[in-house]
């Protein structure tokens, strides 16, 4: 968690990062398989305000991903 924080910090993200320890957020939507999977994989959701997913975006490229999704917003 700490170095989540750090991280936004050091980023200045305007928003807290998710810190999914017990993977339940992770399972939930997908990114992990198994609660002891190593690592996620890349997908992006963008959740509305209503709190509904809007977009979901699996196998993101991480360099393109960026500048594709801020174009469909």
């Amino acid at each position: 968690m700490e170095a989540n924080a750090k991280f936004a910090e050091e980023q200045g993200f305007g928003y807290p990062l998710l810190c999914d320890t017990e993977r339940a957020v992770c399972m939930a939507y997908g990114p992990c398989t198994r609660v002891s999977d190593g690592a996620a994989k890349r997908m992006t959701f963008v959740i509305g305000p209503d709190g509904k997913v809007v977009q979901a975006h699996a196998e993101v490229n991480a360099r393109e991903h960026p500048e594709a999704l801020l174009a469909s917003l």
